[in-house]
């Protein structure tokens, strides 16, 4: 999807044009990043409505998948509209005295507001949109972001995406997440089949992507952002059974490939940070040990070696790729392992509780996310890989019944600042975000069927 992006060529006279380019405004590596203040009022149609009845709706996705962005950032708190001193439908998107209809800076000012953020849209046809946005640092009376989106108007979705992204970027120095996608094994195609899903990191255009009416799962990304890897139990007429085979497909062109049929089990891929190599377990008829190998499903190499009568799997590639981390009962439960790449220098990580599975690497590589059963369920930790004491508990929820609620399968967002996973708190397994540091939790998926291994995507342009 391609979106043509025009910066604003003709800022106003009476204020400063850009911030700096190296001007951080929230600085999202403290601890604690404190919340800032932010006015969003409502979009003004700058069009004709006549051209395109629908201009309404358009209008609306575009203003609450911004709204929506900003509240899960967590770095903004939303002024209320009946806090504005100035109606914002009777000025202009841009200030005054320059602008002899535009705002004043010191109607926001009084309000507390940091941030300002101005936008308007029009529809050049019932097909073709244009969104125009201005984000003002109301202390400084200083324009931070100015441009002008033009793309399909069944695009205002991503389109207000890309412009979350784009705001992140100009007050924080770094990427937004919000183009990002998960992927994820679900039982929404019915007759107990597991198929592999594609969504938007919000939920929404939720696209299933295979067709194997079977059981699909352990999907994974691979670092373009445009091919995933999984397991589904494909039929072998040959042998008349079915076996758990490793395959990619590329969700851009729809492409898919038997990388891994080997009897036994081909499973819980995961890609190289080069996306050359998949790094998965396979058994061969023996006990399941960790395997590299390119991305044809040729050059194979064992990683790991038992011990005998062990398990090895759920491995996860560090971000520079020099390590592995990966679930195994050699202690006599499952516990979390790191070890380097070549399969040397195994080191246990997790010593609580009775079963530790489902690690996942934070972006810097200092943290891993799992899951670890306390008592009768599972909750989510963080563990610091170089301090095994830094240890944190992320989740803790109840059923409708009561009981503690299981909270499993987490992988971290490509900025590190959130973590996907799934729950049974109300009643079937769905698809929630939380910060790493606990303290906001989101739910994703709205239904009542149940998703399983959720994946974050890397960036994806």
């Amino acid at each position: 999807m391609k979106f043509f992006i025009f910066l604003v060529l003709a800022l106003l006279s009476s204020m400063t044009s850009f911030a700096d380019d190296d001007k951080i405004y929230i600085n999202v590596g403290q601890a604690k990043v404190k919340k800032s203040l932010v006015a969003f009022p409502p979009l003004v149609f700058l069009g004709t409505p006549s051209v395109a009845p629908g201009f309404k709706q358009v209008g609306g996705d575009l203003f609450n998948t911004i709204l929506n962005d900003l509240d899960v950032s967590n770095l903004f708190t939303i002024i209320k509209q009946q806090a504005y001193l100035e109606d914002s439908a009777k000025v202009g998107l841009t200030p005054a005295p320059g602008n002899p209809n535009g705002f004043h800076f010191e109607s926001w000012s009084k309000i507390g507001s940091e941030f300002l953020i101005r936008g308007g849209y029009k529809m050049k046809s019932p097909t073709d949109l244009e969104f125009e946005v201005y984000v003002y640092y109301v202390p400084q009376a200083k324009l931070v972001l100015g441009k002008i989106y033009a793309a399909k108007a069944s695009e205002a979705r991503v389109t207000a995406h890309t412009f979350s992204d784009d705001l992140m970027k100009a007050l924080t120095g770094k990427r937004g997440i919000f183009r990002t996608k998960f992927v994820a094994a679900s039982d929404k195609a019915g007759n107990k089949w597991k198929e592999i899903y594609v969504m938007d990191w919000d939920g929404r255009n939720n696209i299933q992507v295979t067709n194997h009416h079977s059981i699909s799962l352990s999907p994974a990304w691979r670092p373009d952002g445009k091919t995933i890897s999984y397991t589904s139990f494909a039929y072998h007429p040959n042998l008349k059974s079915r076996n758990p085979d490793l395959f990619t497909y590329d969700i851009f062109t729809g492409k898919r490939f038997l990388v891994s049929s080997r009897l036994g089990i081909n499973s819980g891929s995961a890609f190289s940070p080069d996306g050359n190599s998949i790094i998965l377990t396979i058994s061969k008829g023996e006990g399941p040990d960790i395997y590299k190998m390119n991305v044809e499903g040729d050059n194979l190499e064992k990683i790991t070696n038992g011990p005998k009568g062990s398990l090895n799997v759920e491995p996860a590639v560090s971000p520079d790729g020099n390590k592995i981390a990966f679930s195994s009962d050699r202690s006599g439960v499952p516990m979390v392992y790191i070890m380097d790449a070549d399969g040397s220098n195994v080191k246990r990580i997790t010593f609580a509780g009775r079963y530790n599975s489902s690690p996942s690497w934070s972006p810097d590589g200092k943290k891993i996310v799992f899951a670890g059963q306390d008592k009768d369920h599972f909750d989510l930790f963080t563990v610091s890989v170089d301090d095994l004491t830094d240890m944190q508990r992320l989740t803790s929820a109840k059923t409708t019944s009561g009981r503690n609620a299981n909270n499993e399968d987490p992988s971290f967002s490509p900025d590190g600042r959130h973590i996907v996973f799934t729950s049974d708190r109300t009643g079937k397994n769905q698809i929630y975000i939380i910060t790493t540091d606990g303290t906001s939790e989101r739910r994703i998926t709205v239904d009542s069927h149940n998703y399983f291994k959720p994946k974050w995507s890397p960036y994806i342009d």
